[in-house]
């Protein structure tokens, strides 16, 4: 039992109503299916459903309630057709790369994505034949160039981690259909909530829902979302016979929510901004990364692809390099010292020696993640308590 399709176009509502399924015993809430498999009506019906010609649960690794419900809301909520669920972030954007690209394809990609996908595609893909250039994402120039006949693929990140570089996806999205290749966006930072790339041109989308769709660090979880046939079929076949598969009580807490998303990004935005802006006045701080400010390079190409918001992550670069960074980092008590992201409670970590250590130094340089820059998730707690809480180690 499934509610009616909802006429609402806005992801606030898409996230509290979309996708809503109901077992016989009518609950309001979704149940959670924890099962490895179900049950045919009979060997005809088995017989039908893995031939495809009958619609029907057949195994958890590709076909769960819980995890179906939370695939449709979140496709809902960023206008596309299809996604499919994964056990992580990176298990997203490996399915999509294993669904869509073969031996001697090219990626093009931004030189400042999270450190992770710049290892898997260095190291992993290359071993496969599948070869990536990476270049200045503000750069269309440099993308331009970078596209050789053999380029199935254009990979951005925006904004940046940690540094919150904004890459322009409307352009990027006309040399995409110019040169036949997939434009792929990760979203992590932003969400639905606050920014919706498959609008701006965008083919595929995807997620760390461990981040802000969690919004609670509580578990691991990835998304993909796109068309019926890069996401719906080859990404959903990949996963089928691979099986990097997310579990259905994952699934079911990244459903629920989704209900809270809006909420909880609006007021992420609202108190990294008040924190960026306090952090410009301290003496000790030489720069602060922060899309919301006026004086960031790109304001206003955040402001008018981001209409949702400016995100949660500051990052700033303090006095005195790895020891002042590190002097900021021990003199917190309350902010919570961890690499993830996208939590309640505030994080703060150092870039160069967590996130971004295993792609080397000179892969950090033309990031421009240098040992000074230290990254704020900025949480739900009250914003002087966060400023309290950095004050002794900016003294």
């Amino acid at each position: 039992m499934n509610e009616p399709n909802l006429t609402s176009r806005n992801p606030a509502t898409l996230g509290v109503r979309a996708a809503t399924h109901r077992s016989a015993e009518g609950e309001h809430s979704m149940g959670i299916y924890p099962t490895s498999s179900f049950v045919f009506d009979s060997a005809e019906d088995a017989e039908a459903r893995f031939a495809g010609e009958r619609d029907g649960n057949i195994y958890s690794r590709f076909s769960n309630p819980s995890v179906d419900a939370f695939a449709r809301r979140l496709a809902d909520m960023e206008g596309g057709e299809s996604c499919v669920a994964t056990a992580s972030g990176m298990a997203a954007i490996l399915s999509l790369c294993m669904a869509t690209l073969s031996a001697g394809d090219h990626i093009v990609a931004a030189r400042t994505l999270f450190g992770s996908t710049i290892g898997l595609f260095n190291n992993h893909l290359s071993r496969f034949g599948i070869h990536t250039t990476f270049v200045d994402p503000d750069s269309a120039d440099a993308w331009r160039d970078a596209i050789t006949p053999q380029t199935r693929m254009l990979f951005a990140e925006t904004p940046s981690n940690p540094l919150t570089r904004i890459v322009d996806l409307a352009p990027l999205a006309e040399l995409a259909r110019a040169h036949d290749c997939l434009l792929v966006v990760d979203n992590c930072f932003c969400t639905p909530a606050l920014q919706q790339p498959l609008s701006l041109g965008a083919h595929v989308v995807v997620h760390s829902a461990t981040k802000f769709i969690d919004g609670q660090g509580r578990c691991l979880g990835g998304a993909v979302v796109g068309d019926a046939d890069t996401v719906g079929d080859q990404v959903f076949k990949f996963l089928r016979s691979a099986g990097p598969s997310l579990s259905p009580f994952n699934a079911w807490l990244f459903y629920k929510a989704l209900e809270t998303l809006h909420v909880r990004m609006h007021a992420h935005c609202a108190a990294a901004q008040a924190l960026a802006e306090w952090l410009v006045m301290q003496d000790n701080v030489e720069q602060v990364f922060y899309p919301g400010l006026p004086e960031h390079e790109q304001h206003a190409l955040a402001a008018r692809q981001q209409p949702g918001g400016f995100g949660a992550i500051v990052s700033l670069r303090v006095a005195g390099g790895k020891a002042g960074a590190f002097r900021l980092i021990n003199n917190t008590r309350m902010l919570s010292i961890t690499n993830n992201l996208g939590d309640t409670r505030t994080t703060i970590v150092h870039p160069a020696t967590t996130t971004h250590y295993r792609i080397g130094p000179e892969a950090r340089a033309r990031a421009g993640v240098d040992d000074g820059i230290v990254r704020i998730a900025v949480g739900l707690e009250d914003i002087d308590d966060i400023k309290a809480d950095l004050e002794p180690g900016l003294a």
